[in-house]
């Protein structure tokens, strides 16, 4: 008897142009002069993008150009998390103090601020043009496009 094998990311049929973005600005703030830059409408989701059971949220912006059939989403891959840190009795200061914790969206990428990751099933994208677009607002540090196929952690761009 034959055995076949499926291999699941055989069906994985969303075509998407996955960018990373390196800058030091505040979320509202890329997600606003991207629109500008590349004439589209970015608006902030109602729910951030939750993982790690409540642990670490990711801002996200969205907009579907529903002309085009492009869907546009600019996602935060940092997450800053303050908890309380654990104090051993019998020290000379007993304060409580706060630990910071960071979460990646993409761990492979620790470094990357931001992706915006840009959805169109019927055309090719122009992927050039766009890059070169964000590379001309002031504040970006760098802009790449990057190999979803590549990382391990891709069901994460998954946001609907």
């Amino acid at each position: 008897m034959t055995t076949h094998k499926l291999n699941v990311l055989d069906f994985d049929d969303e075509s998407y142009v996955l960018i990373a973005v390196h800058c030091n600005l505040e979320d509202y703030r890329l997600a606003f002069l991207l629109n500008e830059a590349l004439g589209i409408r970015l608006k902030r989701s109602r729910n951030d993008v939750d993982f790690k059971y409540m642990k670490a949220s990711y801002p996200i912006f969205e907009w579907e150009n529903e002309q085009e059939g492009i869907n546009w989403v600019l996602v935060g891959n940092i997450c800053k998390r303050e908890e309380d840190g654990f104090v051993s009795s019998g020290t000379l200061f007993d304060s409580p103090f706060k630990n910071i914790k960071f979460f990646q969206l993409i761990p492979e990428l620790e470094q990357v601020n931001f992706f915006l990751k840009i959805e169109n099933d019927d055309q090719p994208i122009q992927t050039k043009i766009i890059l070169e677009k964000i590379n001309s607002i002031p504040h970006i540090a760098a802009v790449y496009e990057v190999d979803a196929g590549e990382l391990k952690s891709r069901e994460n761009l998954i946001f609907s």
